[in-house]
């Protein structure tokens, strides 16, 4: 803000909070008996709930006393009701596409929007409300509305998108892959889909998971997402010696349910495995170096990777008891060093979710407790307004049904890091965020797939500048599509014996092309699992099978092992029994 107008700013009184404040709260708590007598279920509004007044003022806060107030709607996508006019039977053809986790999130945003725009009405009957403004990066009508998805909100004054934001250097430039070596005939990228091919494989909410054990497909995604990253932590730091404040690149897993991304957690970064015979659990590395908790069999003092549910997080609900049990080892360790930071504040005053909120706000911020967060493995969607900008590395391992949830999570890897010139070319350089497991489509184009097809309506309206004001009108191009073209030379091509190419690996992808709507492309490949010792490979092959032979002794799916001993064995087990494996 120029500073000439810092001052006025400052005379302004404002109040910010968030949309579930105007859920209207108990005056008293009644006993179930009680409420049965007065008629009133769990769930109903009775004689004990606040009154739209009582409501508003604890809302408000200090501008209670106030009249005509400006409301400011950030996130204003969800703020809206359904069409007044969309009958029940057209709502639910609507979300009758949707299934699962994503029908009840497109119901979740339904009953918060009927929550936050209620509370606006009441505001408005009670202090008056002058004018509303809008804020979103996704001014649209969302799915389940009754509006045909993706129209612009009537409304708009000015519509800048993340294509243009892009293509003006504004933002990262997401990478997303375009090609693999399993790739068949209309296929998309292994990695681009990669919910489809894993869904059916990973565990329902409430399973129980003793050892983390991924989907092929999944283990995959995050070998070949980590060795680029491991290759950007290396350039980081090199980059960084002198900059004590620097903080590392961010890793970040969005995943459908609290028992999918504890799975997932502790296969990146450690868990505890009981062994029979052992006082205690044993602590089990992670697969992923640089975001492993467990290191030399002890838990570090600083965690690399965190565990957080953004929606528990965002709300004003206590934590379940479900994911404090998932949280409960980095939640210790995170007070440890509170305690430490802040020897005169009482960190057992604090919850559980303020302290991981804390966390997770401070990712990527210099001297707070999350500046040294590595990879963030977060249940349902990160919360909007995250934006760490030190993202560099997004992976989804849920559902995706709309183009607008594609674009709001790869939003969280979007932030520039830096906003210095080229000082030959006078423009930014170039920064890039690798994209996997997320249907994110740039544009629509006739050979994409119809559910990877995203259209933003126009409304039709024109802006017109004020007359004494035309000088200062801005003007954007209206890109309307791209268009490839090819000289007129003649091509010809040469086949010789190197032009073969031997076809494998059907099911999982040796390299990964990604590439962005601009800037460079870039090749991710597994090429990190060479530098394995064979010796590693027998190992860990071993510790498996050992593993499943403990479990069940009859396990037919085993072949091959018998019971065995002698010298140099690859693995001993807690039974006595040996497996050896051949370097075949």
């Amino acid at each position: 803000m120029p500073p000439e107008l810092r001052s006025k700013l400052g005379r302004a009184q404002i109040e910010i909070v968030n949309f579930h404040v105007f859920k209207r709260r108990e005056t008293l708590k009644a006993p179930k008996v009680t409420r049965q007598i007065l008629g009133q279920g769990a769930e109903s509004v009775g004689v004990f709930t606040e009154t739209p007044d009582q409501m508003v003022r604890r809302a408000v806060g200090s501008l209670a006393r106030k009249r005509n107030l400006v409301v400011l709607n950030d996130e204003a996508h969800h703020c809206y009701r359904r069409k007044p006019d969309a009958t029940d039977e057209l709502v639910a053809k609507e979300l009758k596409v949707l299934k699962g986790e994503d029908r009840q999130e497109a119901e979740q945003r339904d009953r918060d929007a009927r929550v936050w725009l209620s509370g606006l009405e009441a505001v408005a009957v009670k202090l008056g409300v002058r004018g509303v403004y809008d804020l979103s990066a996704t001014p649209f009508f969302l799915r389940g509305s009754g509006y045909e998805e993706g129209s612009l909100f009537p409304w708009v004054v000015s519509d800048f998108g993340l294509i243009d934001a892009i293509e003006a250097g504004l933002v990262k430039i997401p990478r997303v892959p375009v090609d693999d070596d399993t790739l068949q005939p209309n296929d998309l990228p292994t990695y681009r889909t990669l919910w489809m091919r894993i869904r059916d494989k990973l565990p329902r909410k409430g399973d129980k998971i003793d050892e983390p054990s991924l989907p092929v497909e999944l283990e995959g995604a995050l070998l070949s997402l980590y060795g680029n990253y491991e290759r950007s932590f290396n350039a980081w730091r090199a980059a960084t010696t002198d900059d004590p404040d620097a903080t590392p690149p961010v890793f970040i897993v969005v995943c459908n349910n609290t028992t999918v991304s504890k799975m997932v957690f502790d296969w990146v970064a450690g868990y505890n495995r009981t062994i029979p015979g052992q006082s205690g659990p044993a602590a089990v590395s992670g697969h992923l170096e640089l975001f492993s908790n467990v290191v030399d069999g002890r838990w570090t003092s600083r965690p690399s990777s965190i565990l957080v549910d953004s929606m528990q997080l965002e709300s004003d609900d206590a934590m379940s008891d479900e994911f404090k049990r998932a949280a409960a080892a980095e939640i210790d360790v995170f007070k440890a060093e509170y305690r430490a930071r802040f020897p005169g504040r009482d960190v057992d005053a604090l919850s559980d979710s303020d302290l991981l909120r804390e966390v997770m706000n401070t990712v990527g911020k210099p001297g707070r407790l999350g500046e040294h967060v590595r990879c963030v493995v977060s249940v349902s969607m990160l919360t909007e307004g995250w934006d760490a900008n030190s993202v560099t590395h997004v992976l989804g391992v849920r559902a995706f049904g709309t183009q607008l949830l594609c674009e709001q999570v790869v939003g969280r890897g979007l932030r520039r890091m830096s906003y210095v010139t080229d000082p030959d070319s006078g423009h930014f350089l170039p920064e890039y965020a690798e994209v996997y497991g997320i249907p994110f489509t740039f544009m629509p184009a006739s050979d994409v797939p119809k559910d990877h097809q995203y259209r933003r309506a126009t409304t039709g309206k024109r802006v017109w500048a004020q007359p004494d004001r035309g000088h200062c009108r801005i003007t954007f191009p209206r890109v309307v599509g791209y268009r490839y073209e090819i000289g007129d030379q003649n091509l010809a091509a040469e086949f010789d014996a190197e032009s073969r190419l031997v076809l494998s690996n059907a099911d999982l992808p040796t390299y990964t092309e990604v590439e962005g709507i601009t800037g460079a492309q870039e090749v991710h490949t597994l090429d990190d699992l060479r530098t394995v010792r064979r010796s590693s490979v027998a190992f860990k092959l071993a510790d498996e099978l050992v593993l499943r032979l403990r479990d069940d002794p009859d396990d037919n799916g085993v072949r091959g092992i018998r019971p065995c001993c002698f010298r140099g064995c690859s693995r001993l087990s807690a039974t006595g029994w040996a497996i050896r494996v051949s370097s075949c």
